[in-house]
Parts: structure tokens; sequence; C-alpha cells
């Protein structure tokens, strides 16, 4: 599955790319994980938040994540968040491509030198591929879902 991947401020987003991000992470977080929780907490406006945006080869969204700022989740850390791969991107390696090119934006354009993550527990292994390493912190449930915290350095 051949994707394309966009790199925008909240600014730069078109009325359609907000609404197929939004669509596509109530799918997954809210229905499929069945897991209410309040989806919009106002990091996707800060001025240094950048939505990835991955399409396949028929401009469906595929994939999305958004990178924040260190200060903005961890004190001290850029993070990754809110990954995402639809059902239809699943098991073609779109989340693994969706996260190499997060990292790289991150480490390369952004010169962010350390990357955290909330990572859900069952996706441990995923990430460390990618080249995170649980922190010492303890497993914990983020909206009723195991985590983990894992960190990234360049």
């Amino acid at each position: 599955m051949l994707t394309t991947f966009e790199f925008l401020k909240f600014n730069d987003l078109s009325n359609t790319q907000l609404y197929e991000l939004l669509k596509l992470r109530i799918e997954v977080f809210v229905v499929e994980q069945n897991c209410p929780y309040q989806d919009l907490d106002g990091k996707d406006l800060k001025e240094d938040t950048v939505h990835v945006l991955g399409y396949d080869e028929e401009g469906e969204l595929v994939a999305y994540c958004r990178i924040l700022a260190p200060g903005v989740s961890y004190p001290h850390a850029a993070s990754i968040g809110r990954v995402i791969t639809s059902a239809k991107g699943r098991g073609k390696g779109v989340g693994r491509e969706l996260m190499k090119q997060a990292v790289q934006y991150s480490e390369s354009i952004k010169r962010y030198t350390l990357l955290t993550i909330s990572a859900q527990s069952h996706l441990q292994a995923f990430y460390e591929e990618i080249g995170f390493r649980r922190t010492a912190k303890k497993e914990y449930l983020e909206d009723n879902i195991p985590h983990r915290e894992m960190e990234r350095k360049s």
C-alpha cells in the first residue's frame, strides 16, 4: 500500500482534512476501542503542533498522528500522539511508516532530541522496533487502557 504523507499545522488543514482526521480518531479510539473520552484537548491548536496525515494511493486517509512540542504533554520532551492506522491500512506496514515519518520529521526538521510517547502496552514491541524504549515508570491506565511511557533519544 503506497502511502504519501503531509505535515501540516492546524491552520493549514483544509476543512476536509480536519473532518477526516477527527472522523478517523473517533472511529478508532472511541468506537473500535469502546473508549469514550474527550478527544479535543486543545493540543491540536498549539502553534508548534504538526499533524501528520498518511494517504493511500486512492487519496484516502489511512494513518494519522500529531507531533507536540516539548512542554505540551511532557515538560522536557516532544511527543508523538494520537497514532492511528485505519482498518484499511492495518497489517500493511502503514503504521510503521507513519511512525518512521513522524520520528524523522521530529528529529530532522524540528530538531527534537527526545521524544516521549504514551503507548498502549500491547503495542510496546511495535514502538521498540522504531527505537523507543520503556521508561522506568510503571504501567498505568489511560482511559481504562493499559499504557507505558516510552522514549526515543536521537
